[in-house]
């Protein structure tokens, strides 16, 4: 059994095609099939069902599976507590987040502290976050808690939810609105799915009504500039505020509602120098920036 072997075998299991696997792995989707079926002869068992033009893993592939991921997830830790030992610093140090509103000032600090380190950050579902936590395939992840096997959870703030109104709305001079005050008025937020919105939606449900949103979208930091322009209100986590002098940030009362944003990682995982910089920054973030609702 070869180290590609398994390597192949676990992007056909996470892609469901041998065309996108064969795509990603940048190799031809005839040299990746056999590559399969040797395995599978080697194994002595089939791997996969062919149920129309998807592959599914057969009941020997979804045991295989979790036993490839570990054997693969073992090798990469060891390469890296090597190459730590050896004073040779990853160059790389991956993130996935759900939000980005508090990246660049922590990124900042981060590369000031090590500038050889390389930073990748890439914005993903939740699900897909957590996922990738658990294989090991970053260092940390960004969002709100989580648990689950494998997974380290260190909550870094406590985020107030907060509406965001045009500055000449009539409750724009309020310090505080309920939610049920805000039922009737058009709102503007992303799509379901988002920690923000689910809080939100579901808060307004438990008070037995329904949001009425006129803009859903993909992007967090637009909603600040539809507020602005009167399209609809807004709810953002107070992390993710802007200085605008067309908008007012009210606090949310009956219910208050928080989004809690924790930093995540896989505690089997071995932790470089570098990781470990990045949670210390991380974590002194949060305990210096002071954000309050205006």
């Amino acid at each position: 059994m070869e180290l590609l072997q398994l390597q192949y075998f676990i992007e056909v299991a996470r892609t469901g095609h041998m065309t996108e696997a064969a795509r990603r792995l940048h190799v031809t989707q005839s040299s990746l099939s056999k590559t399969i079926q040797r395995l599978e002869n080697d194994l002595g068992a089939p791997l996969f069902d062919r149920i129309n033009r998807r592959l599914q893993l057969s009941e020997f592939g979804k045991l295989f599976l979790k036993r490839a991921e570990k054997a693969l997830f073992e090798l990469e830790q060891g390469r890296r507590e090597i190459r730590d030992l050896a004073g040779r610093e990853p160059d790389t140090l991956k993130l996935a987040v759900t939000a980005a509103s508090t990246l660049p000032a922590i990124l900042r600090e981060y590369r000031r502290r090590m500038p050889d380190i390389q930073l990748y950050v890439e914005r993903v579902e939740r699900s897909e976050l957590t996922q990738r936590v658990r294989r090991g395939e970053v260092d940390f992840g960004m969002s709100s808690p989580s648990a689950g096997e494998g997974i380290a959870c260190r909550i870094l703030h406590v985020d107030p939810i907060v509406a965001v109104l045009p500055a000449d709305h009539p409750l724009a001079k309020r310090e505080a609105v309920k939610l049920t005050e805000l039922q009737n008025q058009w709102i503007v937020g992303v799509k379901k799915g988002s920690g923000t919105r689910d809080l939100i939606d579901g808060a307004a449900r438990s008070l037995g009504f329904e949001l009425r949103y006129v803009y859903e979208g993909d992007e967090p930091s637009k909603l600040i500039a539809l507020a602005e322009a009167g399209i609809g209100i807004a709810f953002i986590p107070a992390t993710a505020m802007e200085k605008r002098a067309e908008v007012r940030y009210i606090a949310l009362k009956e219910p208050k509602l928080e989004r809690e944003i924790a930093l995540l990682w896989n505690d089997e995982r071995y932790m470089s120098r570098a990781a470990e910089v990045f949670r210390e920054v991380a974590v002194e973030y949060f305990e210096e920036e002071l954000y309050n609702v205006k």
